[in-house]
């Protein structure tokens, strides 16, 4: 087959030359022979030459004029995949939805809870992630089960919600995040020594129980491999420091206790194969050695400092007292959980 653009150049044609000699002088004035070939008369060798340089010449010319040839067909490029959607689910308390007083002093949801802050990180990493917040400020380990507070959940109560949530979703789960039973032992205060003891002797079982039902359920729920993170808390009741003597000694008792209690939730979270994230330990609850000034109070304890510095427990009114963690404490809880999580 021609080649499209080519163009087959015609061989000159020449004689072929023949067995006999001829004498050279009828080439060159030499009585030599040689084949009769190279005896071509010169008017037929310029025709022939002629012919060639007209026939390179229309070669070059179509050459020239039909350019370079296509080039193969090639696929397009193909479009951009979508990204895999994935679930960030954030489960707990008031903490859980970002809720800081507003101008008038009432405790608001914002959008800066630690959820809120653990998503734009993970989102960078995670395109198609997406967060589903069900957290219910006030809610119980006993209310979390039951319901009654929140009721804006489709379920029963913020438990059953998480759990439809889980198994619709299944396998398409990041992260799991709760912080839950800071308001169980709430009421039972410090006022009365001997009536705190007794509350919290009666009411840290029920708490830890719910909170083993709690986990066994989204343990299931969710498959083996889903990472839950766990948080234990900060303590509020530190700002007693500044009321003097009395104050004190209850901030004393206060973290004597809440260590306890977390060490207990901690023990529930590891026990169903989540992560603990420290936030006692973030906000240095126990240190009441190290001293530091706090604007208006003067010198305080480290973790006295601490809390005032990351919540609104010592803010003046309306906004304060609040225990609620204002914006730079919930950064350094979003950073305690993402360092749990080993996502950061």
């Amino acid at each position: 087959m021609r080649r499209a653009g080519a163009l087959r150049v015609p061989r000159v044609a020449r004689s072929r030359a023949r067995a006999a000699c001829v004498p050279r002088a009828a080439c060159v004035p030499r009585a030599a022979c040689v084949p009769r070939a190279a005896c071509v008369p010169r008017a037929v060798r310029a025709r022939a030459a002629l012919g060639f340089a007209l026939a390179m010449t229309a070669a070059l010319t179509v050459a020239a004029c039909s350019g370079p040839a296509p080039a193969p067909n090639r696929p397009p490029h193909p479009a951009p995949r979508a990204p895999v959607t994935s679930y960030y689910l954030a489960l707990g308390d008031s903490l859980s939805q970002g809720v800081q007083p507003d101008a008038a002093g009432a405790s608001v949801e914002t959008g800066q809870g630690y959820p809120d802050l653990i998503y734009a990180t993970l989102h960078r990493g995670h395109p198609g992630l997406r967060l589903v917040t069900l957290g219910c400020p006030g809610e119980t380990t006993r209310t979390m089960i039951d319901g009654g507070i929140c009721g804006y959940y489709p379920a029963r109560s913020q438990l059953d919600a998480a759990v439809a949530f889980l198994r619709a979703h299944r396998g398409r789960v990041l992260l799991i995040t709760i912080d839950i039973g800071a308001n169980d032992p709430e009421d039972c205060g410090l006022a009365d020594l001997a009536k705190s003891v007794s509350c919290l002797t009666s009411g840290i079982p029920d708490a830890v129980d719910n909170l083993t039902t709690i986990m066994h359920r989204l343990r299931a729920a969710a498959g083996p491999r889903v990472r839950i993170v766990g948080m234990n808390y900060y303590l509020p009741e530190l700002a007693e420091w500044r009321d003097g003597l009395p104050g004190q000694a209850a901030a004393w008792l206060a973290e004597r206790l809440a260590a306890g209690y977390n060490a207990l939730l901690d023990r529930v979270y590891t026990a169903s194969g989540a992560r603990v994230a420290n936030v006692f330990g973030a906000f240095q609850t126990a240190d009441f050695a190290g001293l530091a000034a706090v604007p208006g109070l003067g010198t305080v304890p480290h973790n006295v400092a601490l809390l005032c510095r990351w919540t609104w427990e010592c803010a003046a009114p309306p906004r304060g007292p609040n225990q609620h963690a204002n914006k730079a404490g919930y950064q350094v809880i979003a950073g305690t959980v993402l360092a749990a999580s080993g996502l950061g």
